[in-house]
């Protein structure tokens, strides 16, 4: 056994896993730091999503561009379909989009800036370990993970440079070349696997480049390799969508036929494609050599791969956007609805979008606003009953069944908000989900508390006990101000209105004192005689559920106003 060349190899293999690694790190860093940063420009950009392809199309661009990795917004895609947040034919276009966006990856790695990224690492550090400015720390960790991305990709060169003079490696290589359409599909076949093994199309771009830079690979190889790694990346999406609704598995679906249409149409071109990239370079792609690091590096050669990679995608996404609808409609033909009504445990959520901090803490929200509506309709089918005599057995199932999907719901987004605080999110992100968690709490205990009032008035029926007329009145009066003050701070979560708490504090004094006034009348019929003992521990039982609504309602605007 020849232990030089295991030495060496071992050697190459460490540098290359290690640079790997500090790249991907690097990734995630910028990400964070970009998604904090811009998160509220991030936001607003989803909510403008619209049926026009073209707005779509823009958004997913941008997002990419900011976050840095198509999957994350293509499986965010997939998730805000399966959640009813996005239709079809908006998820393709931003799905289109993000292929674009994806591309400045490619342009990052050969940046003239990218040989600093040691220094940019140490200057950065600086700021996001010692500063206490937020908005500074998060800017630092912006361009700590950049830098780290620049000296990932430059661990990699090293790395991979002794491979050119590996006999058996350029043996393996010569396999693989793209001297025809078969041997162009070859290598888009290995890029496919090798990015579906993965799941990181910036991977394992990073490492073609690594390898054309350093001569390992040849353009046209690389090329190639690229192209099977367009496709290689849907895996993700795929796998996001399991479990999803048939129309996130459409949106999935739509990922993969506009990678293998393109692909398939590219692949037919490609020697010509080749031809053009090279002339537009303008430089010997194989002599052309600049010294970085001391390193001899193909620099034109990196540049005509991110060069096709972004040519390749916008020229497909002009190709593929003016039939999203028919594509649409299409797969919605292929893949039917199911015959089951399917429905999701939260209407506005999924985990699929927990990599996205920004916007998963705006959906979190819709879903707080949604058990806030849950709870109101309830008050309002609980006063139908109330006002009536005899039973409704239809209103009290669907109050009943609504207190259940309270539960339900205060489960799952306990379970969703703890995943997404337990990571690295800025400080408006960790205090906006702590409040919704005490929202949340809050809700659930007012549902608890309108079905307490629901199974008293059944008691009071089985029993065959009728209030008074005027005990009726004051509980459909009261009941009617709880509902008003329920609706009220509904609508102040809907519009963030911290203010609210001032008027919430004075009317909830207002129903207090009602209350009492309430039980003072109650009490001297119960001395009058006009009322049973058991009847009198009904109302009085119905009296404080009333206020323990009430409290809790005020709870939430204190919550709101950041007083609890």
């Amino acid at each position: 056994m020849d232990w030089e060349f295991v030495k060496e190899l071992s050697g190459m293999l460490v540098t290359v896993i290690g640079g790997l690694g500090v790249f991907l790190l690097g990734m995630k860093n910028m990400s964070e730091g970009m998604q904090a940063v811009a998160g509220g420009r991030m936001r607003a950009l989803i909510n403008a999503v619209t049926n026009n392809r073209f707005m779509a199309c823009g958004v997913g661009l941008v997002i990419t561009m900011l976050i840095q990795s198509s999957s994350v917004t293509t499986v965010m895609v997939v998730g805000m379909v399966n959640a009813t947040l996005m239709n079809l034919t908006q998820a393709i276009g931003v799905i289109l989009g993000a292929d674009i966006g994806t591309t400045v990856t490619g342009w990052i790695m050969i940046s003239p800036i990218s040989e600093y990224g040691l220094p940019m690492m140490g200057f950065a550090a600086f700021f996001f370990l010692f500063s206490k400015n937020e908005r500074l720390r998060y800017t630092a960790m912006l361009i700590l993970g950049l830098g780290m991305v620049f000296f990932g990709l430059i661990l990699m060169k090293g790395g991979f440079a002794p491979l050119r003079e590996m006999d058996g490696f350029r043996e393996l290589m010569a396999r693989f070349r793209p001297d025809n359409y078969f041997g162009v599909l070859r290598c888009c076949l290995v890029g496919a696997a090798v990015t579906a093994v993965v799941q990181s199309s910036s991977a394992t771009l990073v490492i073609t480049i690594a390898m054309v830079g350093t001569g390992v690979l040849d353009f046209e190889t690389a090329a190639a390799l690229v192209l099977g790694e367009n496709i290689g990346t849907t895996i993700t999406a795929c796998l996001g969508a399991i479990g999803a609704s048939t129309n996130a598995k459409r949106a999935a679906a739509a990922h993969v036929i506009i990678k293998v249409l393109g692909v398939a149409w590219i692949t037919a071109l490609f020697f010509p494609y080749m031809k053009l990239m090279k002339t537009i370079v303008g430089a010997d792609l194989i002599t052309t050599t600049v010294l970085v690091k001391g390193i001899p590096t193909y620099t034109h050669a990196m540049k005509a791969i991110a060069m096709s990679h972004t040519a390749f995608n916008i020229a497909n996404v002009i190709i593929m956007i003016p039939f999203t609808t028919v594509l649409a409609s299409i797969l919605m033909r292929i893949m039917p609805d199911k015959v089951a009504k399917e429905v999701s445990h939260l209407k506005f959520l999924d985990v699929r979008m927990l990599d996205t901090p920004a916007i998963s803490i705006q959906q979190s929200q819709k879903e707080i606003m949604r058990m806030g509506e849950l709870t109101r309709k309830m008050l309002v089918r609980l006063k139908d009953i109330i006002s009536k005599r005899g039973r409704d057995e239809v209103a009290e199932g669907k109050i009943f069944r609504r207190e259940d999907m309270l539960d339900v719901s205060q489960k799952e987004i306990v379970e969703f908000l703890s995943s997404l605080l337990s990571g690295n999110v800025p400080h408006d992100v960790m205090d906006n989900g702590r409040k919704q968690l005490r929202m949340a709490d809050e809700y659930e205990s007012i549902g608890d508390y309108i079905t307490t009032l629901l199974k008293l008035n059944l008691k009071m029926d089985k029993g065959d006990m009728e209030m008074l007329s005027e005990t009726r009145d004051e509980i459909i009066q009261l009941h009617e101000r709880v509902l008003q003050y329920l609706s009220m701070i509904n609508e102040a979560v809907k519009e963030d209105n911290v203010r609210i708490v001032l008027k919430a504090g004075t009317l909830g004094d207002a129903i207090t004192h009602l209350i009492k006034e309430y039980r003072t009348n109650h009490l001297e019929r119960v001395e009058s005689g006009d009322v049973s003992a058991l009847k009198s521990l009904i109302i009085t039982d119905m009296l404080n559920a009333y206020r323990r609504v009430k409290d809790h309602a005020l709870n939430i605007a204190e919550v709101l106003a950041g007083e609890k």
